[in-house]
Formats: C-alpha cells, structure tokens, sequence
C-alpha cells in the first residue's frame, strides 16, 4: 500500500497528516504528489472530493524556504470561496513550517490588511485574478521568486472570463518555474493555456474518479414541469428532511426566487451567488458549515470548490448543462466514505440534457414521477395532484408560518399583479381552483372554494390596481366578491391584499 512516509516528506508534515487521520493518499496524490516534489509541471484532471488541494499544498509547503521573506508560490483560483479554503488547508501545515506566511488575496476583504501582510513579507500567496492583478499594479506583490504557480479549477476559471487577467499574470512569473494546473474538465481553452505556458507536463487523469464518486451517491431524477418544479422540490425536501443540503440553480435570478420561496415555506434556506457582497457570501457559508442552515440555494460559480462537511443532499433544481457539471455538482456530497442522494428534477425539455448526462455515466438513472414522453409528467409535486393541491390553494401550508400566507395555484405565481392566464387541471369536488395566484403582505389572503370543482376552471385574471368598486384596495380592508366563473362559485380577498380581480 502507497503511503506518504515513502515520498521524503519532512517528518513534521507528516505527523500533522497522521493527527488529522490522513493516512492513505488518493489517487490523484498517490499520482501528483511524487511529480510535483521532483520538480515535474504537472496537468492533473480530477473532480472536487478527490483530494487535489493537498496534492499541490503537500508539495509547496515541503519545497518552500521560510529563511526567504519573498513570495515563491502563488495559487490562482477562480472564486473567494475557494481562495478560502484552500488558505485554511495551507493553514493547517503551517506548523511544519515555523515562520512561513500565506497570504489570502480575494475581492471584498480588506485590502490594507493585505498590504501590511505583504510588507512583512509573505512566502505563499491564495487569490483571485482580480485581487492579485490589483497588487500588482500597486507594486505590493512581486512575482520575480515565484518558483511554484498553481491554476486551480483552471476550466471554471476560463468560463467566468478569466483568460487574460491570469495570462496577464503568468507573464510576470519566471519562466524557470514549476507550473501545476488542476482542472475538474478538461476543455479546449484549458488545454491551449497548458501548451503555451508549461513545460512539457505530466498528463494525469484519475479515470476512475467519476465512478468512485457515484457510487457513494443514490440518484434520482424527478419528473416534473416548469411549473410544477418548485413544489416538487418542496416536496422532495419535506419527505427526505435533508441535514444540509446545496440546490442548485442555473441564474442568480432563479436563486434568489427559489430562495425566497424556501424561507416562505419555513425552510432554514440562504442564497448564494456573484452579486452578494463578500461579507454577506462569508457569512452564509459559516451558518451553513456550522448547521445554521437547512439548504444553500446557489448558482454553479459561487458553489465552485466548497467543501462542506456533512452535506446529505444535493437537489439540481436545474438541470447540469453537461456530465462533468453533473457530477462536479453532486460532489457536494457523499465524501470521506459517506453516503449521499442527488436528486435531478427534469422537464420536457430536459430530455435530452437528461440523456447526454446518463451517457456520460454510463448509467440509467432511476426515476420518480411520470414518463418524461410529455404523457405524464406532473405525478410528482405537481399541479395536477387534485385534492390535495385544491386544498393547498384555498390557502396556506402547514409549516408555512403565519403572515406569508399564499394562495396557491400549481405553483404558478401572479402576486405581484401581473397578468396570468394558465389552465388548470382538474380538481376534486368542492375543492376549485382561483385562476391566478393572489398573495397578501403580511395578511391573509383566502379564496372561496367553488361549487362545482370538476372539469378545467380555465384561465384566471389578476391585473394590477384594478379593483372591483366593493373591494379591498392595495393596503386597505375590506373584501370583494369575485367574478362568477361559469356560475360555479364565487371567491372573496379579505385583509390588506394588493388590489386585483380575482378568479373566473
């Protein structure tokens, strides 16, 4: 059995590996590990959970020379998140090494900190492009003893547009250097920086390491619609009771919505993406690291390289655009010998998104819901569930806390007064359908349930500052009698509702 005793690592490194219970390497150290410390540059494809931050730190910390105040090793990263944690890992080697300093440089932290860190001297340097850039331009970072250079997430880092600022860098970098380059894919672009900047390197590809991820994880695809998604997941979260969960979105946009809808169910949900501040990012991730948080709602940027433990579940709310995202994605969990479950909810359209991932598995994944043949889709947390879904529309969940209480439509969401026109399925006796979703601020709203529930209620109105003369204006009290629809009942709003016709 390979162990890391047998690669001349000093004894203090490892005996820090031994007390955090580090024993056996990876394969994707047991392949880098001995062709960084000999000096090799090395190209090393490998999914987040595999054990590639120590794979390049090891090697650093080892090779770096803390008689020396100037920087000598230099790791890029796309995110602040990953900045950070790749700092902490360095952190926990320092003691191999007394005296060495890591300097973390990302956007939104104090920049004056850094500089005064930097004047003291620092010997390894965790950024971003961005931050690093700026340094530079300032004249408090040189790169003239830079001897190791690490490009970690290198694909993700060219996705985000990050091509010219670290070919910017690279270029004031020794050419004498040791070049690492880490990647979970491994695309054109990524391929074209490792031939114009390192120097014949080490091809290194853990084959394996998408099988071995997968088979620590149970993977579902739930088959919904558009439409009926959100409750879907809803659904999914109430019945699984995740400990921590990611979910995730395709826009920063669709974060935020989702969001707001999880904590107006009365889930312990945050978002994270690009347009929060530094601050706020910092702080979700710690209430989610630290449990504080049910689900971290997040675009795939933002979620690049966390390592949370004790996540028990991802949900892609949207579907991966490719395979390696797909298992980039669900990563997130069943680590370090745990078990996990993914659940993927796909649509119509997702078919064939759907397809392209199962082929680059290799595996069928097992489905819940109806057939995605466009026959049967919303079996599960869908609109069409009859009586139950009637009675969600009359008014509020359960576990949704008073004062955010919503009438429900299948999901489909008119409560700020724009026009709606949808068609519902049909519902049980007693139990119709408003047409159009009307919420109130703060009060309550509810619907008057229908006669007559059979058949189709057909298309729904909602228009906004547009109230029948009896009725409740926007913000005041009162109540309006709905507009009959096809005689079969009648609705009222009542309590500070926001204006608008209501119902057929």
């Amino acid at each position: 059995m390979t162990t890391f005793n047998q690669w001349g690592l000093s004894p203090a490194l490892l005996d820090i590996l031994q007390k955090q219970g580090i024993v056996k390497p990876t394969p994707v150290q047991e392949a880098a590990i001995p062709a960084l410390l000999s000096g090799e540059d090395v190209i090393a494809q490998a999914q987040t959970g595999t054990g590639k931050t120590l794979a390049f730190l090891l090697p650093i910390i080892e090779k770096i020379r803390v008689d020396r105040k100037d920087a000598q090793a230099m790791i890029i990263t796309p995110t602040r998140e990953l900045a950070i944690q790749i700092t902490a890992e360095a952190r926990k080697l320092t003691n191999a090494k007394e005296g060495l300093s890591i300097l973390a440089a990302y956007g939104g932290q104090d920049v004056e900190r850094q500089l005064r860190k930097l004047k003291n001297g620092t010997q390894l340097v965790i950024g971003t492009p961005g931050r690093l850039l700026d340094h530079l331009r300032r004249g408090s970072l040189t790169l003239g003893s830079i001897k190791m250079l690490v490009l970690d997430e290198a694909d993700q880092m060219l996705h985000m547009g990050f091509l010219a600022e670290v070919e910017s860098i690279i270029r004031m970098i020794p050419r004498n250097r040791q070049t690492m380059l880490f990647s979970a894919t491994m695309p054109d672009n990524v391929k074209r920086l490792a031939k114009t900047y390192m120097d014949q390197p080490k091809d290194i590809r853990i084959a394996e390491t998408s099988r071995v991820t997968l088979d620590s994880i149970k993977q579902i695809v739930v088959e919904t619609t558009d439409r009926g998604k959100q409750q879907a997941l809803i659904e999914m979260i109430r019945s699984n009771r995740p400990y921590l969960a990611v979910i995730f979105c395709r826009t920063k946009r669709r974060a935020s919505v989702l969001n707001e809808a999880l904590q107006e169910a009365g889930f312990a949900s945050d978002e994270l993406h690009g347009d929060l501040s530094q601050s706020k990012r910092e702080q979700v991730m710690r209430a989610f690291r630290e449990a504080k948080l049910e689900l971290l709602v997040a675009t795939d940027v933002a979620a690049r390289g966390i390592d949370v433990e004790g996540v028990t579940h991802v949900f892609n709310y949207d579907i991966p655009q490719d395979a390696d995202s797909y298992i980039h994605r669900i990563g997130r969990t069943g680590r370090a010998g745990e078990k996990g479950i993914a659940v993927t909810f796909a649509s119509p359209r997702d078919i064939e998104a759907l397809r392209n991932i199962e082929r680059g598995i290799s595996l069928r994944l097992e489905r819940q819901g109806g057939s995605l043949n466009g026959t049967n889709v919303e079996r599960t947390g869908s609109a069409s569930a009859g009586t139950r879904e009637g009675n969600r529309s009359g008014g509020r969940t359960k576990s949704e806390p008073a004062g955010r209480e919503r009438s429900r439509r299948g999901g489909n969401d008119n409560s700020r007064g724009r026009r709606n026109s949808s068609s519902s399925t049909a519902g049980t006796r007693g139990e119709g359908r408003s047409g159009g979703r009307s919420g109130g601020r703060g009060g309550e709203s509810r619907i008057g349930r229908s006669s007559e529930g059979r058949g189709p209620v057909g298309q729904g109105e909602a228009r906004r500052g547009q109230s029948r003369p009896d009725g409740a204006k926007r913000g005041g009290q009162g109540g309006s009698t709905g507009s009959a629809g096809r005689g079969q009942g009648s609705g009222r709003n009542g309590g500070n509702e926001r204006g608008g016709r209501n119902g057929r």
